[in-house]
């Protein structure tokens, strides 16, 4: 896989390590870096692949402002 070229749209604005993002990819794709959600505690069948992510509301909110 290529480098995605990521920036930052939104964080929580925490102030230690990692913190739940939303970047915008150089391909026209945004990726999201959150807690991941087990799907057997979910209830949600999820394709080989693929993940559930939790991230806090107020970071897709803020991320919503930084794109209009």
């Amino acid at each position: 896989m290529s480098e995605l070229d990521l920036r930052v749209i939104s964080t929580t604005g925490c102030t230690g390590g990692s913190c739940p993002t939303i970047y915008e990819s150089g391909r026209g794709t945004i990726v999201v870096q959150g807690y991941t959600v087990p799907a057997e505690a979910s209830g949600v069948a999820v394709p080989a692949g693929e993940q559930l992510v939790e991230i806090p509301v107020e970071v897709l909110r803020s991320a919503a402002r930084a794109m209009s």
